[in-house]
């Protein structure tokens, strides 16, 4: 086996289109995105003669805390064996280490597309990997199969959910806007800083909302939902249509009309323009576990599960320390997650 960069964006998504397990952080706009966000990226292939049996998308992320190299939900490998797992890790951090010498890089970060079984937990532990001290993507997420119809959506989900959804169906103030304007963006971050204040999160810049839209607006894989109710937005969402899966990356909303279901028929109206579009699942993105009733996420987690659907676990987020500076940036990352309750 040997490992190349791939460049043509054809056969990366023709690749990944046949992966059992995946999300758009492994899309070939994920690394635009990256780089319009002004960071350096890797796209490698890891290849026996001709045939392709893994990818992964590589970006450096440089921090007052430490310069990582990280792999998001990834690497994408074919053949789902220990061993070939084994091989395809063990070359591809071979020539990460390389590039840590480069780039002056204090560590690894892979946050995993590979189910959190003792499996693959013995494959990092061996290869060198700790546990990270916080996660940059879900690790754990909840998704929904949506290829029945409306109908049986409706009714597999939870009753305050479906009755919620038809209130907001007969109230003829409400509007669920879908668009791909940077205007929109913009009255999404107005609401979207409401919710950061309220909820006290960490926010996405505005720069970086705009540049995720203008990455996957091209090949329309990307939509603002509005809500408005009497004109006033009053929720907003930014969803991913990518390779059969529609992704709730981005939520908003406000307190001042507590009795109108917004969030709820907007994400209603999400998920029929995911089947609109031929999507199979539709991923609510990230949640918590259920026995966290005191976590940030948890009345935000009841919202999404009410859909219906099932829990995805993942691998835990591994690092693999490379230099002393790693320790510094484990204590502050540890310290955060503390503060945030998370």
């Amino acid at each position: 086996m040997e490992i190349r960069e791939i460049k043509d964006k054809e056969a990366w998504e023709k690749f990944i289109s046949e992966a059992e397990e995946k999300t758009f952080l492994q899309s070939f706009n994920w690394g635009e995105f990256q780089k319009m966000m002004g960071n350096k990226i890797w796209r490698f292939g890891i290849y026996s003669g001709r045939e392709l049996f893994s990818t992964t998308f590589v970006v450096k992320i440089e921090a007052k805390r430490g310069t990582f190299l990280f792999i998001p939900h990834g690497p994408n490998i074919k053949i789902q064996n220990p061993k070939s797992k084994i091989q395809i890790l063990d070359l591809l951090l071979e020539e990460l280490k390389k590039i840590t010498k480069e780039e002056k890089a204090d560590f690894i970060r892979i946050a995993p597309i590979l189910l959190g079984n003792e499996e693959n937990i013995k494959i990092f532990k061996d290869l060198g990997f700790r546990e990270a001290p916080i996660h940059m993507h879900p690790e754990l997420t909840w998704e929904l199969d949506i290829t029945s119809s409306e109908e049986e959506l409706l009714k597999n989900m939870r009753k305050t959910t479906r009755y919620l959804i038809r209130q907001g169906l007969k109230n003829l103030d409400l509007k669920i806007e879908m668009s791909e304007k940077i205007e929109d963006v913009e009255k999404f971050n107005q609401l979207y800083q409401e919710t950061v204040n309220r909820q006290h999160f960490i926010p996405f810049s505005l720069e970086y909302l705009k540049n995720e839209l203008s990455a996957f607006a091209p090949d329309n894989q990307i939509s603002t939902f509005l809500g408005k109710y009497k004109n006033e937005v009053i929720s907003g969402g930014i969803f991913i249509f990518w390779q059969g899966m529609g992704f709730y990356h981005q939520g908003a909303s406000s307190l001042k009309y507590p009795k109108v279901p917004a969030s709820y028929l907007l994400l209603w109206e999400a998920i029929k323009e995911a089947k609109k579009r031929g999507c199979q699942k539709f991923n609510f993105w990230g949640i918590a576990s259920e026995n966290q009733k005191n976590h940030p996420w948890a009345g935000l987690s009841l919202f999404k599960m009410g859909f219906g659907g099932y829990k995805k676990e993942y691998l835990k987020t591994q690092d693999l320390p490379l230099s002393k500076k790693y320790w510094l940036n484990y204590l502050i990352e540890k310290i955060r997650k503390t503060k945030r309750g998370l």
